[in-house]
This record gives C-alpha cells, structure tokens and sequence, in this order.
C-alpha cells in the first residue's frame, strides 16, 4: 500500500515468511527487497544470505532490512548478511519511498538513528591500531578511508584530485579484493581493521 502508489516502483511481490522471500526473489530477480528481520519459518537475516548467495556475475538484488528493534546485535548481522540498508518500521511512507530509490540506485542507507548506534558501537571498543589492509594498495587504502569517512565519489575525486572515474575504479576493485557488496560494508571494514577511528 506504501510502495505501490510511488512513480517508478512496482511491486512484484508480497511474502509472508522468510522462505517464501527467498523463492520470490529467485522467480523475480527484484531489484529492490524490503525484508522483515523477523519471519517465521526463516528469519530475515538468513533469508537475506540465502538470496544474496549467487554466482558471480548474476544480478544481486539490493536490501533494505525493516525492524521494530534497534538493537546492535541486528544491524551488524544484517550488515554482514549483505543488507544495503537498514530502516526501523517507524519509518514515514516518504522515507520508505526514497530508501528504495537510493538502494536502487547503488548507495547505501541508514537510518540516523542507526547510524548513531553503528558509531557508540565502534566508538565503545578499543581503539584498533591502525593498520594497512594487505590486499589493497596504498591508493586503494586512502579510497577505503574516506569512503568510511562518508565521502561520495565525486567528493573522493575532489580530495584527491582525480577524475571521478578513476575514483569508480578504485572503488570497484576494493569491493572484489575485499569481497564487499557496498559502501556499508566498506565503512565496516575499514573500521574494524581500524582505518578509521570514531570521533567523540
């Protein structure tokens, strides 16, 4: 009822637990799945591995995790489950809307409030020493920082006065070195390998 009214969105499918996610998405190929972090039968979080578990060069389809529960515990999971996104169920039809659009479009999304507990968490740990991450080259490790940082590309392109383009390629080759489906799993990883340390 929220998505179906929208120019541009069409809605190829409504399910009622996790496994019936994954068949749809499979007789589908969505590009967008807005997915339930808690369903019966198989949870979302699961559900959400099982879809994005596909061959290289098949199309992956993108998705937003929905919840009532704003617990650490679910955004981590369903970020390293390969979720672009990540709304609470409070969330206005409107911002429903142009999450769709915006995961559609490759970028990440998180709510504000997500994002503040993403950094209490990282900001709560021990501070990591920061390090090089081996299977990236200097230039590749600069990119993943400021990716972390919150830069877009063409922000990137400014910083390091390069053409956005090459900045595209270098963004490109981190997420297959490092195996990543998008700037949210990026920013995760450069904080865990402690490229970037969380401002008080």
């Amino acid at each position: 009822m929220t998505l179906a009214p929208e120019g541009g969105v069409v809605v190829v499918a409504d399910v009622a637990d996790g496994r019936q996610a994954v068949a749809a998405a499979r007789e589908h190929d969505p590009d967008v799945i807005l997915m339930d972090i808690r369903l019966p039968v198989l949870d979302g979080l699961e559900a959400t591995r099982r879809i994005l578990d596909v061959p290289p060069g098949r199309h992956r389809p993108r998705v937003i995790m929905l919840t009532t529960f704003e617990l650490d515990e679910y955004i981590f999971d369903a970020l390293r489950a390969g979720a672009s996104g990540f709304l609470l169920k409070g969330a206005s039809a409107a911002d429903l809307a142009q999450a769709v659009r915006v995961v559609a479009a490759g970028e990440s999304l998180l709510s504000p409030s997500v994002t503040r507990r993403l950094i209490e968490e990282f900001s709560a740990r021990p501070a990591p020493r920061a390090r090089t991450m081996p299977a990236l080259t200097a230039r590749e490790t600069e990119v993943l920082t400021l990716i972390a940082g919150g830069l877009s590309n063409a922000e990137i392109a400014a910083t390091l006065v390069v053409a956005e383009e090459t900045v595209k390629t270098h963004v490109g080759r981190i997420f297959t070195k490092l195996d990543l489906r998008d700037r949210a799993q990026a920013v995760i990883a450069a904080y865990e390998a402690g490229l970037v340390v969380p401002r008080s």
